[in-house]
Order: C-alpha cells, then structure tokens, then sequence
C-alpha cells in the first residue's frame, strides 16, 4: 500500500516498468491549470500558473494593478467606465 502523501487523487500515477522487468508506480503532481479572467474567460496576461508561482516573489506572481490576477486589461477598463459613467 502506498504511503498516505500518495494516496490522494491529486496524484498523477504512471506504471513505469524498471530494467529489472518490475512494474512499478511513479507518482507526480498534476499541472495546475492557467489562471483565467473572471468576467470573460481569457487567460490572463503576466500571471503564473500556481506550479511556478511558488517559487516567485508575490510582486512577479500578478500585476501591480487593482484586480491583477483576477480580470484582464480589457474587462477592467469596461469595469472602470461603467462605475465612471453610473456615478455621474
């Protein structure tokens, strides 16, 4: 039976057979998914997929801007004229 840490479904498994003629399990996490905007889907420009984002400082894991890492340009500059003109 496999240690507890491997049991976990959030574990790659692939059968891998050794030079000795054993089938044997190598585990391996899975990729992370590419972070997406919140408003219209498209992948967000200047962020990291959460695999490589440990190993960056929290400045170069996003964009120094009001929601960066969570809408795009786009969608943020549609955000800021509508709360513009409602206010008006």
């Amino acid at each position: 039976m496999p240690s507890p840490k491997y049991r976990s479904r959030s574990m790659l498994r692939k059968k891998v057979r050794t030079s000795g003629g054993k089938l044997v399990t190598h585990y391996r996490r899975k990729k992370a998914n590419k972070p997406v905007c919140a408003s219209c889907g498209a992948l967000l420009q200047g962020c990291w997929s959460e695999s490589v984002s440990h190993l960056k400082s929290k400045t170069q894991r996003r964009p120094e801007r009001p929601y960066g890492g969570y809408l795009c340009s786009k969608c943020l500059r549609s955000f800021y004229k509508i709360s513009v003109r409602g206010s008006e």
